[in-house]
């Protein structure tokens, strides 16, 4: 299995931030392919406030399942919009993910 994670930093607009992240998120779960999400609200880290804001997951199969997904139509819409919105405040990263008791 595999994630796309996106790393929100903290915003200077929580509310602008939130619009356009409930907006997109509508679009990012229609990417084909996603077999489980979880959005996160960062609380802070054993240092205070984290420099990061929201974290967002998305699960794949596989990597070409990830890859299918955001060349597809709408993931292009979806990554034009976080572009949109988020800007260089977002930071997109792909996991390996490995779970107990899973191969």
């Amino acid at each position: 299995m595999v994630k796309l994670v996106l790393l929100f930093k903290q915003p200077d607009d929580e509310n602008a931030f939130e619009e356009g992240y409930v907006d997109n998120l509508a679009l990012l779960e229609r990417l084909p392919g996603i077999i489980r999400r979880q959005a996160n609200m960062v609380l802070g880290s054993p240092y205070g406030k984290s420099p990061y804001y929201r974290i967002l997951e998305l699960y794949f199969n596989d990597f070409d399942a990830l890859d299918a997904a955001m060349t597809s139509p709408e993931g292009r819409e979806a990554g034009q919009d976080l572009v949109r919105y988020a800007g260089d405040s977002v930071e997109l990263i792909f996991v390996d993910v490995n779970e107990d008791g899973a191969p």
